[in-house]
């Protein structure tokens, strides 16, 4: 049962483990204004009498900002590991991110001292579930953390451009720390990020050089002409430039997810016979790509 508690006896010091979003919070902010906070804020107390928040910042910031003292709270009890772990089991409810569960389990970690295999027994999830999350945030560096988990990188632009240039181009962290420092906080589309990415990693240096720089605008113009280009070529030519765009893209997908571990044997039947088919006709296919690339 939710209690009502003083804003002033919270400790923050998990603040750094939720995605902040700004119009997120700006939505909240108009219906607490509206209704007042119906969902109470949740953590655990402290013995030295201060209640540790784990779920609840947005609200926690808009009470702040309104001026609101007195907040509803749900204790999840006195032990800070079982509080993290009991939030864990709420995420599906509660909508944690995938980064937000990676962050929570790395402290279940590296505070508390608890192994994989511990931590997937108490959420009742698999090990694959755990060591997913916790390698996700082990290889990203605190620069990308940092403005990920301010609400300045969205986390999906991470997730499905930057790691994928990670994995399949073999770009180092220190190239995606300079590229995320340079589009972070710019407010820019998921769409508008995918290009500056493809162009800082695998366009010109003078490209890479304005995007390092901060001229973004200048950048997204000269890659959307690029592909306004393509206007000028005729429809087969436009037709083989977006299956080449689809090859790239879906080989990078099937590179990524190829070494997974599947279980069913509806699954290996139907992928054995289509890798077969693939791996029949891959030397056909890289001739014609590398006979492709020398004309052009």
């Amino acid at each position: 049962m939710a209690e009502l508690v003083d804003i002033s006896s919270f400790d923050l010091r998990y603040e750094c483990c939720r995605v902040k979003s700004k119009e997120a919070e700006r939505i909240l902010l108009d219906s607490i204004l509206t209704y007042g906070i119906r969902d109470p804020l949740q953590g655990v107390d402290a013995k030295d009498g201060s209640r540790i928040l784990l779920d609840g910042f947005k609200r926690f910031r808009c009470a702040r900002k309104l001026s609101i003292s007195i907040v509803p709270w749900h204790c999840f009890g006195h032990d800070m590991s079982a509080g993290i772990l009991e939030l864990l089991r709420l995420s599906n409810a509660k909508s944690l991110t995938v980064l937000e569960q990676a962050r929570l389990i790395d402290e279940l970690q590296a505070a508390y001292g608890m192994c994989g295999a511990d931590i997937a027994l108490l959420l009742e999830k698999s090990r694959a579930w755990v060591s997913v999350r916790a390698g996700l945030i082990k290889e990203m560096s605190p620069c990308v953390k940092g403005k990920i988990f301010a609400g300045l990188f969205p986390a999906y632009a991470y997730m499905y451009t930057l790691r994928q240039f990670m994995r399949i181009n073999r770009v180092n962290r220190k190239d995606v720390d300079e590229f995320v420092c340079a589009v972070a906080g710019r407010n820019l589309s998921l769409r508008e990020i995918d290009m500056l990415a493809n162009g800082y990693f695998k366009g010109a240096a003078e490209l890479r050089g304005q995007i390092k720089s901060g001229n973004l605008l200048w950048s997204l113009e000269q890659l959307k002409a690029s592909y306004k280009g393509t206007a000028a070529c005729t429809p087969a030519e436009q037709k083989l430039l977006k299956d080449l765009d689809a090859v790239q893209k879906y080989m990078q997908r099937v590179a990524c997810q190829g070494s997974g571990k599947f279980k069913s044997t509806s699954f290996y039947a139907q992928a054995g016979l289509l890798a077969g088919g693939i791996l029949r006709q891959i030397r056909m296919f890289e001739s014609a790509v590398r006979g492709l690339h020398d004309r052009c």
